[in-house]
């Protein structure tokens, strides 16, 4: 089955690590990228050069920016209208990223006449002078209180962000974050490795901050590794926890290979080994300018990429089936010597990364591509 993503581009400020494609916006302009966002939906006017008209999807994730920051009424008309075009039904995930520091009081009503069962809250820390620093206003009790808001409101799948990398972060401080995720029974968790992105606050002012080491990120993933899996979690991706069965469906599609389909500024799809993206310029999409073919995708190095992402691996036999018996010349060949280092699991039928090769998971994929 497909997914379908909806980009929201707008957040009330830009946060100090971050350079997705966000800003502050004003009113006006806000309502025209939802029109527009809505006439784009109903008509697939743009992306239906690739996407068939009868695209059904049994997920839909609205990310940004923050969703969070649109008024109660426009998030409903968006998901209604999607769930109306790509005939998604009840018991499909419907994902809403949001920021804790949002009126998320006043979305809740929304939330549950639209179907929204699963939220993503941007939390990156639950240590308060982390999240100072990180640009983040809402603090520790904030995100407990929304946490609880949305389980008495019937939302249970929730997924909590958190950074690893972040300046002045300790184990102990990480094992704060950890244990306030644990004990407010979240069920997802995306732990990322603060990467310092080109022209973002931090790449210009990092002489102001104490960022951690390379060995000192390594021991802070490996902690949370060790301690999300001691309290139930799967380690289902490289940068994912779950509680069984409360893996993402959505993003599980991105690293399987399946289609998605994104609508907004910024969006990618992969629709039948096309790939295909909107440009990252709000007024571009508004004034109705066509998706931008970026190439075929799925390619037996794609394939490989994606699938060593997560914990199952590879299986060898698909590989071949689908590209051929070559396909699996190099990583038969070099997979024993990874093995005697502790960084993949290997037999005859299945390659997989560790958790040791999970941090050097580029380097390895590399070699095997």
């Amino acid at each position: 089955m497909n997914g379908v993503y909806i980009h929201i581009p707008f957040c009330n400020s830009k946060c100090p690590y971050c350079d997705f494609y966000s800003y502050r916006c004003k009113e006006d302009e806000q309502k025209r990228y939802i029109d527009a966002l809505i006439d784009e939906i109903k008509t697939l006017r743009r992306v239906g050069e690739y996407a068939p008209k009868n695209f059904n999807a049994d997920t839909l994730y609205l990310g940004g920016g923050t969703p969070s920051v649109l008024k109660g009424e426009d998030l409903l008309r968006i998901i209604e209208t999607a769930k109306e075009k790509f005939n998604i039904k009840d018991d499909a995930e419907i994902t809403v990223e949001c920021n804790p520091n949002s009126d998320i009081e006043s979305l809740i009503p929304y939330f549950k006449k639209s179907g929204v069962n699963r939220v993503s809250l941007g939390m990156q820390s639950a240590v308060d002078s982390e999240r100072r620093t990180l640009g983040r206003q809402a603090d520790r009790q904030r995100i407990k209180n929304i946490i609880e808001l949305l389980k008495k409101n019937g939302i249970h799948n929730i997924s909590l962000d958190i950074m690893l990398g972040i300046p002045s972060q300790t184990e102990d401080s990480l094992k704060q974050t950890l244990d306030f995720a644990i004990n407010c029974k979240v069920k997802h968790l995306s732990a990322y490795i603060l990467k310092i992105e080109d022209g973002t606050f931090f790449d210009t002012h990092r002489e102001r901050y104490d960022f951690p080491d390379e060995n000192a990120v390594c021991d802070l993933y490996n902690l949370c590794s060790h301690t999300l899996e001691k309290a139930g979690f799967s380690h289902y991706e490289i940068s994912n926890f779950a509680i069984p069965s409360y893996e993402s469906r959505h993003n599980t599609k991105y690293w399987e290979l399946e289609n998605y389909l994104g609508i907004g500024a910024a969006a990618h799809s992969y629709i039948d080994g096309k790939r295909f993206y909107f440009e990252s310029d709000t007024e571009s999409f508004i004034n109705g300018d066509k998706v931008i073919f970026d190439g075929l995708g799925g390619d037996c190095e794609e394939y490989i990429m994606l699938k060593l992402r997560l914990k199952k691996g590879l299986n060898i036999k698909d590989l071949v089936s689908l590209y051929g018996e070559n396909s699996a010349e190099r990583i038969i060949k070099k997979a024993p010597l990874f093995k005697e280092q502790g960084l993949v699991n290997f037999d005859s039928d299945n390659l997989s990364l560790t958790k040791k090769g999970f941090l050097l998971s580029n380097s390895i994929i590399a070699e095997f591509i």
